[in-house]
């Protein structure tokens, strides 16, 4: 067996909701939807979002983390656009420059580009 890719999945309290917020505010598009389960994407990365009615798990909690080309002209759009950020973009000692945001329900989402390509 070789695994090729994986792909979070968040807990969500409102399918419809999160995709609005997904697709309007942080840019990614919608690639499917079955009943209350959802995947979106933003470049090649996908990340899929459960309703709270699929699994008994509690809503938010959940962490990804996309690896891109650029973080600044992408943090630059979606604040314009209301995203909440606990994180500004700011290089790190880890070698990559990268920033946090939340979705409606407190799933963390960071986005890192290698300092250098900053």
């Amino acid at each position: 067996m070789r695994a090729t890719e994986a792909v979070p999945v968040f807990q969500v309290s409102n399918v419809d909701a999160a995709l609005k917020h997904y697709t309007e505010v942080l840019g990614f598009t919608e690639d499917f939807r079955f009943g209350d389960y959802a995947g979106v994407k933003i470049g090649n990365a996908c990340l899929h979002l459960s309703g709270h009615s699929i699994h008994d798990r509690p809503v938010g909690g959940g962490t990804a983390y996309f690896f891109c080309d650029e973080v600044d002209a992408y943090y630059a759009e979606i604040t314009g656009k209301g995203a909440i950020f606990k994180a500004e973009p700011k290089n790190y000692d880890y070698g990559m420059r990268d920033f946090l945001v939340v979705d409606l329900d407190g799933n963390h989402l960071g986005f890192g580009c290698p300092a250098t390509e900053a």
